[in-house]
């Protein structure tokens, strides 16, 4: 399923809520295909969440920290499948996909040396993800723990699922299953995302090979950045 030069046709944000037995499966059902990984923080992340909230430490080292955590989540997650190698820049994930192999992109250093957001919890892996999209030229895919976009809590009464928004109008929802940073990035990037429950990796499968136009029998988020 590799094209040609353009070797990194997708990257697949894992949520961390999915780790570890639902991002396995999914990072196991994209062998073969020409994606990239990025991981979420997990429960690692939110830990340090929750002791910023308590002790408020400085917007720079809860930035640093929660990083370090999706570099955990990737190195456990690379750890179990066979297919997959950890790269740390954007040349090492080209590499590694030539051989036809799926990277686990370390964000580390190209956040450290690029700079490009603001230290917030307003930002998370998933406008990584979309920055890590843009550097690639590659299309976007959030895998997340519920089917996509929904008007409020999906388990609030009265919410409704959305199949297709447009980012602009996403900046009006005060919560949703995405960062608040994330629609403002799609917008400036002109880059569309589409957001999948990560339960079902063979919803992720068809999404990127193109078979769901055909067999569209799956709920699914299509957020249009432009």
């Amino acid at each position: 399923m590799f094209k040609g030069d353009n070797i990194i046709e997708w990257v697949v944000k894992i949520g961390g809520s999915l780790f570890p037995t639902d991002a396995i499966k999914v990072a196991e059902r994209l062998k073969g295909t020409p994606s990239l990984i990025v991981t979420g923080g997990g429960e690692f992340a939110n830990l340090i969440r929750k002791y910023d909230n308590n002790k408020s430490f400085s917007d720079e080292i809860c930035d640093e920290t929660a990083i370090e955590c999706m570099t955990i989540i990737s190195k456990l997650l690379n750890d179990k499948i066979k297919h997959t190698e950890i790269a740390y820049t954007i040349e090492d994930a080209l590499k590694i996909s030539s051989k036809q192999k799926i990277p686990i992109l370390i964000c580390s250093e190209i956040l450290k040396e690029n700079r490009p957001f603001k230290q917030s919890w307003e930002v998370t892996s998933d406008s990584i993800s979309a920055y890590i999209a843009k550097l690639l030229n590659a299309n976007l895919l959030i895998v997340t723990n519920v089917n996509g976009i929904y008007t409020r809590k999906p388990k609030t009464k009265g919410s409704k699922f959305i199949s297709e928004i447009d980012a602009k109008k996403l900046l009006t929802f005060e919560e949703s299953s995405i960062d608040l940073m994330l629609p403002s990035l799609l917008i400036k990037f002109g880059t569309d995302c589409f957001i999948v429950n990560g339960k079902y990796p063979e919803r992720i499968y068809q999404i990127i090979t193109g078979e769901y136009r055909n067999t569209y029998n799956f709920k699914y988020t299509y957020i249009k950045g432009v």
